[in-house]
């Protein structure tokens, strides 16, 4: 009877193990999936700024600096707007269905912005106007998307 009992544990053991080994390939597939998706939504928003920049080149700006960090936040694009330094933000999205892409520069977001570009201003020593413009680039890769730019929007 006790060599019963050992057996009945073990098969017990076994169940739950096959049941821990599936909830792990489950998770590992979860995982794989959210890297392929961060993956391609990275590879998205870099293709919108470099949409965003030969736009801002076609207006007759001069693209200052790309990408520029102050710590943790980063400024797009900085761009001469004749004697006005233009801040831009890109927001990139495959489509509107859930909300304007320009409805994600919320109040925090402006003011990472605001510190990042007071930041720039002081470490270039820049004296001139500036201007914060929002740029959204909405559609696909394939050369089927819109350009929105929306001048001074905060």
């Amino acid at each position: 009877m006790n060599n019963v009992t050992k057996v009945i544990h073990i098969d017990e053991i076994s169940k739950y193990f096959y049941q821990i080994m599936t909830f792990l390939q489950k998770i590992s597939y979860l995982c794989t999936q959210y890297y392929q998706f961060m993956a391609s939504h990275n590879e998205l928003g870099k293709w919108g700024e470099e949409v965003a920049a030969d736009y801002l080149l076609r207006q007759g700006y001069t693209i200052m600096e790309r990408d520029w960090k102050s710590g943790h936040r980063d400024l797009d694009i900085i761009a001469l707007d004749g004697d006005t330094v233009v801040f831009v933000e890109v927001k990139t999205r495959s489509n509107r269905v859930f909300t304007d892409p320009e409805t994600a520069v919320d109040y925090q977001k402006i003011r990472h912005l605001q510190q990042a570009a007071n930041h720039y201003i002081k470490y270039r020593h820049i004296d001139k106007d500036i201007r914060f413009d929002i740029i959204t680039v909405v559609g696909t890769m394939d050369n089927n998307y819109d350009v929105d730019h929306i001048k001074d929007a905060f």
